[in-house]
């Protein structure tokens, strides 16, 4: 009886050891990370200082102004059986106009039919039942990678709906997608732009909109809460892939 008190002990004092040692594991991860790491791009751009600058250097064209969050990286889900859309940055600013930032990490391939299928839940949800179509809001879905989606060395690609026979013809559906590629190497966007990605790529170049980045990354590791944030997603993420 006291051989198999003992084992039990020792096993329960294995099993802290373990789950400690994975705290810490996490918690060196969690130091580590880069402006690149989705969650941690999610935080720093609740600052709508931040935020707006962004958006405003990736759409120079466009008169932002006040931005908001409705339900900032909202989880999407009409049913069961559809897939959950978790968005990184969602806002909106004082024309309504709605913009979704995605930090994209890995070439998964898809990412076009991805920017369809965010398109479609977001309108779902911006348009309340009865209402008329004309009531859709435009939008912006923004994709930050770290490769080149399309292969053409471009910083960013831009995409309209456009008539294939006349392309002086605008669909005008209020849609509008981009793909932003750290690994361009054509001369196509500001220089700020291009020190950004460089940023997001891992470089350190002299930008004065990067320098406020970099502050706020190191700001956003010392939030305690937001620690415990990621440190319970990893956890929980763990626990799915050992549950299959």
């Amino acid at each position: 009886m006291e051989n198999m008190e003992e084992l039990a002990g020792t096993d329960n004092i294995e099993g802290l050891q373990e789950k400690m040692d994975n705290i810490e594991a996490l918690q060196e991860k969690w130091q580590g990370l880069s402006i690149s790491n989705d969650f941690l791009f999610g935080k720093v751009m609740q600052d709508p200082c931040l935020c707006t600058e962004l958006l405003q250097m990736i759409l120079p064209d466009v008169e932002i102004g006040h931005i908001e969050y409705p339900e900032l990286q909202k989880n999407m889900e009409q049913d069961r059986d559809a897939h959950g859309v978790r968005l990184d940055v969602y806002v909106k600013d004082g024309k309504g106009t709605v913009y979704d930032i995605e930090m994209q990490v890995a070439n998964t391939k898809e990412l076009p039919k991805r920017s369809r299928y965010y398109q479609g839940m977001i309108d779902l949800q911006l348009l309340d039942k009865g209402q008329h179509y004309k009531k859709l809001n435009q939008t912006y879905i923004i994709f930050i990678c770290l490769f080149d989606a399309f292969g053409k060395g471009r910083h960013m690609y831009t995409f309209e709906n456009i008539c294939r026979e006349d392309s002086g013809i605008a669909m005008g559906d209020g849609a509008v997608k981009i793909f932003l590629n750290a690994a361009g190497t054509l001369d196509d966007s500001s220089k700020a732009l291009q020190a950004f990605l460089g940023y997001v790529a891992g470089e350190k170049p002299k930008d004065p909109y990067v320098e406020k980045l970099e502050e706020a990354v190191k700001k956003a590791k010392r939030n305690r809460e937001w620690r415990h944030e990621y440190m319970t997603l990893l956890m929980r993420d763990q626990e799915n892939q050992e549950i299959g």
